[in-house]
């Protein structure tokens, strides 16, 4: 058997590859992970966008000077479970967030968002009411930590403004 015929054949390369792959494996692997975090963080915080703008609407609707018909119950429990009624823990859309974490201004309370007005907001064609909705302080837990190198992320406050009826 010649030199050139045991080379082609793979007599010392044997095993060689599957080292390779193992080597490369790992950092593929810690980047697809890092990948698929952050995946998940965006997806968390665009629903968390669309919680917030779904209870905007909702109450955009309601006049909040009449206590007894202004539903920021209705609208809390439709943002953690989608329905009107009360949720349990097991139900709530998004892991980690709870009604404290749920911020509603309007003309009539506007507590919740120092320095922010929302009633009587003067525009070109007239003057319009607000009603905000947002979300402060979720906090998003990765599901691989040690991967994805995050710990935790606190969310910047996420909220939505419309213009309410007068």
């Amino acid at each position: 058997m010649s030199m050139f015929s045991r080379t082609l054949s793979g007599g010392r390369q044997r095993g060689a590859i599957a080292v390779e792959l193992a080597l490369i494996a790992i950092p593929l692997v810690l980047i697809s992970l890092m990948a698929l975090e952050f995946g998940r963080a965006m997806y968390t915080y665009n629903t968390l966008a669309k919680l917030t703008r779904d209870g905007a609407r909702f109450l955009s609707g309601f006049d909040p000077s009449v206590p007894a018909e202004y539903p920021t119950g209705i609208a809390i429990n439709r943002m953690l479970c989608g329905r009107d009624t009360a949720c349990s823990d097991a139900d709530i859309l998004v892991p980690g967030l709870n009604a404290g974490m749920i911020r509603i201004c309007d003309r009539v309370n506007s507590s919740g968002c120092p320095g922010l007005s929302f009633g009587v907001v003067p525009t070109g064609t007239g003057s319009i009411n607000l009603v905000r909705v947002a979300i402060e302080g979720y906090v998003f837990t990765p599901a691989f930590p040690g991967a994805s190198g995050w710990a935790s992320i606190t969310f910047d406050t996420i909220g939505t403004t419309m213009r309410q009826v007068l």
